[in-house]
């Protein structure tokens, strides 16, 4: 406890840039200030810089199947952007780091950091429990009809919202980080949308977790799916696992970057860090212009 509060305490007095460069140390990331704040989702039409709540046709009567979606801040109805799609980490979730996942949906965070609330529309979406006609805080409910919901929102948001379906992003952490390989490379069209992805904190196929398919041969049915396109893959203090797994996958040009700090969070993105600009450069190198 006296380490811990002694780390804390320097993190308090030099910041996030002073941690990275001393990253030998391992600090705790809740103590570093952040300079983003996720926008609460409200009800209502989208807008530029809101976050509202939107029911796909045929889900009226489940119960709040919904997902999210934000608008630039700039966003003007003439012009195309590219796209954030998100999953949640699986609910329930704590340790004694204070690192907290609810699996909701309106609890993701990286679009929004990632981003920092421009350049990109962000959406968040839900796992279909079918049988109980809601969300799955934990795990994936039915796969294929969460697949095929994110079909529906993709195109919703590119053909509603000016969303270009040439620049999708698919992001997650935790359970959405494996599900941008379970739940995004599931089929040949869900496949197909994909510009690119951010998988922060597992991947899928590295490990089994005792669901149907999570053994290393489905996964990599899966990930031959996303071809030669990027990845900008993180985990906090070692990816090492995830190198090893793609190299066994013969898979190359993937970014991996480890965090220094044994955080299970997203949190990361909502602080200045080294890491964060990483991956801000390399999502403007990533995507193309609209035409």
């Amino acid at each position: 406890m006296e380490r811990w509060c002694l780390v804390i305490a320097v993190l308090g007095s030099i910041g996030c840039q002073g941690v990275l460069a001393q990253s030998h140390a391992i600090a705790n990331i809740h103590a570093i200030p952040s300079d983003l704040v996720v926008p609460k989702v409200i009800d209502g039409a989208p807008a530029p810089a809101k976050r509202v709540w939107q029911t796909l046709p045929g889900y009226e009567e489940w119960d709040h199947l919904a997902h999210t979606v934000y608008l630039p801040a700039e966003w003007k109805p003439a012009k195309r952007y590219p796209v954030i799609v998100e999953y949640p980490g699986n609910g329930n979730f704590k340790n004694n780091l204070g690192d907290i996942s609810t699996g909701k949906v309106e609890d993701c965070k990286l679009g929004y950091g990632m981003s920092g609330g421009r350049g990109f529309i962000w959406i968040c979406l839900p796992f279909l429990d079918v049988k109980g006609k809601k969300h799955a805080i934990q795990w994936w409910g039915d796969p294929d009809a969460t697949a095929a919901y994110c079909r529906q929102a993709v195109a919703g948001v590119c053909r509603d919202w000016g969303g270009d379906p040439n620049n999708v992003i698919l992001t997650g952490f935790s359970r959405g980080a494996i599900a941008c390989g379970y739940i995004g490379l599931r089929d040949e069209a869900t496949s197909k949308l994909w510009r690119a992805m951010v998988p922060h904190s597992h991947y899928d196929g590295v490990r089994r977790w005792g669901y149907p398919e999570d053994d290393v041969e489905s996964a990599r049915k899966r990930l031959a799916r996303l071809g030669d396109k990027p990845q900008f893959i993180t985990q906090e203090t070692s990816v090492e696992a995830i190198r090893q797994y793609l190299d066994g996958a013969r898979v190359r040009g993937a970014t991996l970057v480890p965090l220094p700090f044994p955080n299970h969070t997203d949190e990361w993105v909502l602080k200045d860090c080294a890491e964060r600009r990483q991956l801000r450069a390399w999502l403007a190198d990533v995507v193309k212009p609209a035409p």
